[in-house]
């Protein structure tokens, strides 16, 4: 899963905004995050071409506050077209990998 920066992720948001992708919101020190993480490569296992970057919210302060992050772990699902879905209870690989499959498709 590749890691961008604050100005990453805003080109990102920016530049493709005809296209789908999910941003994982952590922090370093947060266990239920490093559990979310581990979900979240078991999907990149099976779904290799999911597109889904992270970002360190310690790094975000300015997305945080505009996205309105609640608190972490957080999937934020941007679709084109769409208002923002997040995602705050990662109840199971399952669960997340349903939510998540639409952005593949």
């Amino acid at each position: 899963m590749q890691e961008l920066s604050q100005q990453e992720l805003q080109f990102k948001v920016n530049q493709d905004k005809d296209k789908s992708f999910a941003v994982f919101m952590y922090t370093p020190l947060c266990g239920t995050c490093k559990v979310t993480e581990r979900m979240l490569d078991i999907i990149l296992t099976m779904k290799p071409n999911m597109p889904l970057v992270k970002c360190n919210i310690n790094f975000l302060p300015q997305i945080s506050q505009e996205w309105q992050i609640a608190s972490v772990p957080c999937v934020v699902v941007i679709e084109p077209g769409k208002e923002k879905q997040y995602i705050y209870r990662m109840q199971s690989v399952d669960e997340l990998y349903r939510r998540l499959m639409p952005l593949v498709e």
